[in-house]
């Protein structure tokens, strides 16, 4: 028999009622207990979605309120000494210290939070922890004991998820002075036994111990350490050894031979894994195929799950489970309510819950014979069929499109040094110049506006005016507080990506499939289904608005071609190479329309460029060449003194700081200021050409960050980088922030920048 699982299952809710439950918190409107009631209820409904699906177990430890890796942070005693917690300080008010760098009540003083970073090659952000020599490991938290008896009360039988040991330690950073965070397993694994000592008196009879770090190139020692590691946690429940988002390679031996009595595979990224591990693994294991893409939406095809799960069941007797490739944290809750999605490609797609329908489906198919689900598998299989031969996936003239793309479309028309003096002489810019990386508050009011909009409750010339405020009243803040370059706002923008992809064909909209970030932020990523162009201009009008209402340069905000591609569900029917060409010559026509309308400056973000590496650095080569090569085809084709900026948010830059300077934008804004300009140490063994606005205040944090402590910031940044070549920014945009949070920091900011040109009046330029 096979049975069917889950490694985990989207938080927030069918309505995003974690989000709202959490900001009403953070917001001081509500009380701890009014946010654990909804945690509960979110738990106990989405339990009894597992099990209404015919599940074998309910997958417990996946549910969070801020971030699964932050949990774990408490659960194993290792909050950061820095933040210097009193032993009364209440266990949520510690944890969104951490997460936040404030308390929504309490006494806490506010603290710098936790660095950021992307969770492996995803768009969900994971809070990083801290390690140092001194780090001790201890039981911590009851939460998960306390959730895992919840599901018990309420009849379900248990599978826990936790992350694994020496993934936990490598998603951690040295803080302080240099030492092998690996010396602190020893102090590590006895926490571990205790926390499966503990679940096995609880009934608990399987535990899910996450290590994707096993689909990494590992150094040495991390490999050797797995299986004494694994030894040590022999006598509990029955461990699950899960693996995801990359093939085992080198690690597949490992994996099959560590002391645990299941593995999981990523059979999705890894097909070509599935035979090895079938039959390396020995045949008293349990065998967890990930069959169901977790990661993106699209229905599977029914006969190659079958085909796959059949051949194994006719070979050596087995069992075997059948689930998602990852935890469904990555895709959005349910398909169901979206009625005003295209019928056609909604046909197509599976959120979690019908991925739940998916198992069950197939595993009752091979359990029963195909004629106890003979209706639903028909329909599985009629719409795969649909999707694959849909028209209107492929249009007939794309191919002789891309084809006419030549190298020299990605290339400047001259070398850096010649276009920054161009640009400096159009621009007039001061040193140390000011900027914002481009949106703004998305308040209330311009939610309302846009939701009345898209009703139908409010006409389109009213609600052009009423954008055109919003624009007016960002300029005029702008330059009441003296920056040097203005921005327009981002008013009319529910999402950086998706606003273009609304306006781009091949893209298709939900209206209500929100997937989690982080913390309380939630995405809804455009559904990349056909080849990409653009019909018309899709940011002239806003943009040259903003431009006629003042005399400092304004800056044209895009999105750029690898964060569109990488922020979207995207299509599984072709390269993402192909499909990332294809969205980078809709955006160079902007780009080209932008610039003939005059505006002297154009921002391509691509906040998401890192995240795209494969997970094995041996294949990182193959990607950067044609992500930066599809950002150039977008952003070069504009005459020297056209200044291009680019944008990357929270992600380790370091090891490809020499692919982001072949990207040759004039300016590169980028997240330093939660990883305290970590990245700066890039710049002690490579030379960046280009100018560089190292971000001085964290946006994502409520904490207002001071004058003196930006200085400090860019100060550091200038003992690597000369300072004329130097912008001051925040390191994100500010459309997650308050007004009320943003004024008085960009005052600081602008402050900060006033104060480093005075000094630099009275120090001699450093050398370049």
């Amino acid at each position: 028999m096979i049975a069917t699982h889950i490694l985990g299952f989207p938080r927030m809710g069918a309505q995003r009622e974690l989000k709202f439950a959490l900001e009403a918190y953070w917001r001081g409107e509500t009380q701890p207990s009014d946010l654990e009631r909804v945690g509960r209820e979110l738990r106990a409904r989405h339990w009894a979605l597992q099990r209404e699906a015919g599940l074998d177990w309910v997958t417990v430890g996946d549910f969070a309120f801020y971030d699964h890796v932050a949990n774990h942070i408490q659960l194993l005693g290792c909050e950061p000494a820095r933040f210097a917690f009193r032993p009364e300080t209440e266990e949520l008010d510690r944890y969104f210290t951490l997460a936040r760098g404030r308390a929504a009540r309490g006494t806490e003083p506010g603290a710098a939070a936790l660095e950021m970073t992307k969770w492996f090659d995803t768009n969900y952000h994971y809070l990083v922890p801290e390690w140092t020599p001194d780090t001790c490991f201890q039981l911590g938290s009851q939460r998960l004991f306390e959730e895992v008896a919840e599901a018990q009360a309420l009849g379900h039988p248990v599978k826990v998820a936790l992350l694994g040991p020496l993934t936990f330690l490598w998603l951690g950073k040295v803080r302080g002075p240099h030492f092998h965070r690996l010396s602190l397993l020893e102090r590590l694994l006895p926490v571990y036994g205790q926390i499966l000592a503990r679940l096995k008196a609880m009934g608990v009879t399987w535990v899910q111990l996450d290590e994707p770090i096993l689909g990494l190139e590992l150094p040495p020692e991390w490999r050797q350490a797995f299986e004494p590691a694994y030894a040590r946690l022999t006598g509990g429940p029955q461990l699950l050894l899960a693996t995801y988002f990359s093939p085992l390679q080198d690690q597949l031996n490992l994996a099959c031979r560590l002391p645990v009595q299941g593995l999981h595979i990523d059979a999705v990224r890894a097909p070509e894994e599935v035979a090895t591990v079938a039959d390396w693994l020995p045949a008293h294991k349990v065998l967890s195929l990930g069959l169901i893409d977790g990661r993106n939406i699209w229905r599977c095809n029914p006969d190659g799950v079958l085909e796959t799960l059949g051949r194994l069941q006719a070979g050596p007797r087995r069992s075997l489970w059948l689930a998602p490739s990852c935890s469904l944290l990555h895709v959005p809750l349910d398909v169901t309510p979206e009625t005003a999605l295209d019928g056609e490609v909604k046909s197509w797609l599976a959120f979690a819950q019908q991925k739940l329908e998916e198992l069950s489906l197939l595993a009752t198919a091979m359990n029963q014979g195909e004629g106890a689900v003979a209706p639903g598998l028909a329909a599985a299989r009629a719409a795969w069929a649909s999707r694959q031969a849909s028209s209107r996936v492929h249009q007939p003239w794309m191919g002789e499109t891309l084809a006419r793309i030549t190298p020299a479309m990605g290339e400047r028309q001259s070398p850096y040094p010649q276009r920054a003096a161009l640009q400096a002489s159009r621009l007039a810019l001061p040193l140390f110049p000011t900027t914002t990386i481009g949106s703004f508050p998305q308040t209330k009011e311009i939610r309302h506006l846009r939701r009345e909009f898209r009703a139908g409750h409010l006409g389109e010339s009213a609600y052009r005016e009423g954008i055109r405020q919003e624009i007016a009243y960002t300029v005029r803040t702008q330059e009441a507080l003296g920056l040097d370059v203005l921005v327009h706002g981002e008013g009319e923008r529910n999402d950086m990506v998706e606003y273009f992809g609304e306006q781009l064909e091949g893209f298709a909209f939900s209206g209500n499939g929100w997937v989690q970030s982080y913390g309380s932020r939630c995405v809804k990523p455009p559904i990349l289904f056909g080849d990409v162009y653009r019909p018309r201009p899709m940011t002239v009008e806003w943009i040259t608005y903003a431009a006629s209402l003042t005399e400092k340069p304004m800056k044209g905000m895009l999105t750029g071609p690898v964060t569109i591609l990488n922020w979207s569900f995207v299509r599984d029917d072709q390269p993402r190479a192909v499909t990332c060409r294809q969205i980078a010559l809709a955006i160079r026509e902007e780009v080209q329309d932008l610039e003939g309308a005059g505006i002297p400056i154009i921002q391509i973000d691509e906040a998401a460029l890192r995240e795209g590496l494969p997970l094995r650095r041996s294949a990182w080569q193959g990607y950067l060449d044609w992500a930066v090569d599809a950002y150039r085809l977008a952003a070069n084709g504009v005459e020297d003194r056209t200044q291009i900026h680019t944008h990357m948010c929270y992600s380790e830059f370091n090891d490809i700081i020499a692919a982001i300077a072949r990207m040759d934008a004039d300016v590169i804004t980028i997240e330093t200021s939660r990883s305290h300009m970590e990245l700066l140490e890039a710049f002690e063994n490579f030379r960046y050409p280009n100018a560089i606005g190292p971000g001085v205040y964290d946006i994502h944090s409520p904490r207002i960050p001071t004058r003196e402590a930006m200085e400090d910031l860019i100060n550091r940044a200038a003992q690597r980088i000369p300072r004329e070549r130097l912008w001051v920014n925040p390191d994100c945009g500010l459309k997650t922030r308050q007004w009320q949070e943003v004024l008085p920091a960009l005052v600081n900011m602008v402050a900060a920048a006033r104060e480093l040109r005075e000094q630099a009046n009275t120090c001699p330029p450093q050398a370049s």
